[in-house]
């Protein structure tokens, strides 16, 4: 080969070379000026992972702002299965720490998920402890020559929230609790629940070697806090309700029983307490009958309670006044059936004060009849009898009562004792209280009002009012409830030293949905105080007492605890006034007209 081919072939590979060269340096300016920040993207797209940033469930709270329901932070604790190269000993390892068996373990690292569940709604201390534990682990295997693939990895956290109830059972049947899909399944939980849920939020983080990269959570769309619900129940007097009527269930083996403290003029209900009830933090123990607000959802016959709404309708209609004398015999007969009063007696000449005072259904049946089936139904109606209250309660029952049409030739009478319809406790609460308030009804409410997540409080909007009897129709029969706590009315036991108390018994036969018949007894009495000028109205229900049914008899001392309890709480002075006597038979109708003469 000439000198001068080899030179120019030397040439040749020189310029090849440099063009690669060139190439070459084009290319890696290229990755690292021109690429690199889509090359570092696309790293780390395949490591971000998204995920629910769950909102915090609006506090619940009573009317001093005591936290009844409350949201605290909590981890779920999840796995990705194909991460776990050995289920035995990751279970060993985090067994003590996670509260678990090895034996509940090893299925839950086993397989091919990406995602699964271990511990739902962990306290934030115990997923701490188990970072702890496996980086201990971790750190103790690198040193041992292919610790690398000892390492336990897999293990992420989501942020969840836990619902506390700090009151425990109290007023659970009112405040209800959340499923597990954090909605609300029962009471207050349930209905508000739109208010209380919040918004979700967004966040994404990155994913490396089986752990959430320190410092990657990014936020993509700030969760918000739910609303927070002030209600008009109060702690203590809530407590003092349930004490009593959990104690009054127990020592007459009742079925149930419910107790309502309501102030009359505002509507709003400082206790709702109901026995048995449950712990919402032992789900085990829950059932969807224990769920159940019986205050609101269940229904009865409300016995001579009713007879309140036959005197007031028969006093507005003016057929009769507080003096007006009836003769009651031992049995009467109307619409082709006999009637009784509770306790046999010879023939009486009683007033309608006397007629209320001992409740005589005899009696009451002969007011109901002064006027027409269709005014004394529109009376009914007007008190709230066969609607719903408008508590906004979930559940709530309308009550049943016929309409006028359906009624038979014996209708009339029983209902005006109070049988043949029927109400909730709430409902018979709302009838005392219009007759408190001095015939005018207001709307029952467990609302107080609402406070954003900065703080910032809106009172709920005041209750509706309506018209039902006059004042003078409601203090006639407020005087003549007056009587029924006397030592000759039927519940004594209700009678409060030093102030005036007003209500009215009630023992009605009750109908057991098991048979549908008529089968044990419902026994209640309401009443307020002071008398004179009431402040609040309290109910007591109970359901399927044994032994002992009378209603003055074992509702009239829980009835006397609370409303003692409630007056006393709240600072209310006795007024220092006394009843006027009023003549409950026409004997003493006559010498208290011979005293004046």
């Amino acid at each position: 080969m000439s000198h001068s081919h080899f030179q120019k072939r030397i040439r040749t590979l020189v310029g090849i070379s440099f063009a690669l060269f060139i190439i070459l340096i084009l290319r890696l300016i290229e990755v690292q000026a021109v690429s690199a920040s889509a090359i570092s993207a696309r790293a780390a797209n395949e490591l971000l992972n998204t995920s629910v940033l769950l909102a915090p469930r609006g506090t619940i709270t009573d009317a001093n702002g005591i936290e009844l329901a409350r949201s605290v932070a909590a981890f779920t604790i999840v796995i990705d299965q194909t991460m776990i190269t050995d289920p035995i000993k990751t279970a060993a390892i985090t067994s003590p720490v996670l509260g678990m068996t090895p034996e509940e373990l090893i299925p839950l690292y086993t397989g091919e998920k990406r995602y699964q569940i271990i511990l739902k709604n962990a306290e934030p201390a115990v997923w701490r402890k188990l970072q702890t534990t496996l980086t201990d682990y971790n750190t103790s295997v690198l040193k041992e020559r292919g610790g690398l693939a000892k390492r336990i990895v897999g293990f992420f956290s989501e942020r969840s929230y836990v619902r506390e109830y700090p009151t425990g059972k109290l007023a659970s049947s009112l405040i209800g609790i959340i499923n597990d899909a954090g909605v609300g399944a029962s009471g207050i939980e349930s209905s508000l629940n739109s208010k209380l849920a919040g918004v979700n939020g967004l966040y994404e983080y990155a994913n490396g070697a089986g752990t959430i990269i320190p410092g990657s959570a990014n936020v993509q769309v700030s969760a918000q806090a739910g609303t927070g619900v002030q209600l008009t129940i109060n702690r203590d007097i809530q407590w003092v309700a349930q004490d009593a009527i959990s104690q009054a269930v127990k020592s007459s083996h009742a079925k149930s029983g419910t107790v309502i403290v309501m102030d009359p003029k505002t509507g709003a209900i400082l206790a709702q307490a109901s026995a048995p009830n449950f712990d919402p933090a032992d789900r085990a123990t829950i059932t969807l009958e224990s769920l159940r607000n019986p205050a609101v959802q269940d229904v009865y016959e409300p016995g001579s309670t009713g007879k309140v709404i036959t005197v007031a309708a028969g006093l507005e209609e003016k057929v009769v006044d507080p003096a007006t004398v009836f003769t009651i015999p031992n049995t009467y007969k109307t619409g082709g059936r006999v009637f009784r009063d509770a306790e046999n007696h010879p023939t009486e000449r009683l007033t309608t004060a006397g007629i209320l005072a001992r409740s005589s259904n005899i009696g009451v049946i002969q007011i109901g009849a002064k006027m027409e089936n269709q005014k004394f139904y529109d009376y009914l109606r007007k008190f709230g009898i066969g609607s719903n209250t408008g508590s906004g309660l979930p559940g709530e029952s309308a009550g049943l009562l016929p309409s006028v049409a359906t009624w038979s030739n014996t209708s009339a009478p029983t209902i005006a004792f109070g049988q043949g319809y029927s109400v909730t406790a709430l409902q018979a609460t709302s009838v005392m209280a219009t007759i408190a308030n001095g015939g005018v009804r207001v709307t029952p409410t467990v609302v107080a009002g609402t406070f954003d997540p900065s703080g910032h409080y809106s009172p709920a909007k005041s209750q509706l009012t309506t018209r039902v009897v006059s004042e003078d129709s409601a203090a006639s029969v407020r005087t003549m409830l007056e009587s029924v706590v006397s030592e000759h009315g039927t519940a004594p036991t209700a009678a409060i030293p030093g102030y005036r108390v007003a209500g009215k018994t009630g023992t009605a036969n009750r109908v057991d949905p098991e048979c549908g018949c008529y089968r044990g007894y419902t026994s209640s009495f309401i009443g307020y105080a002071p008398a004179d000028a009431p402040r609040y109205v309290v109910s007591v229900v109970i359901q399927k007492p044994q032994g002992q049914h009378f209603g003055g008899v074992i509702a009239g001392p829980v009835f006397k605890k609370v409303m003692s309890f409630v007056l006393q709480s709240k600072r209310v002075a006795p007024t220092g006034g006394k009843p006027s006597p009023l003549a409950l038979t026409e004997a003493q109708l006559k010498s208290q007209l011979v005293v004046k003469n």
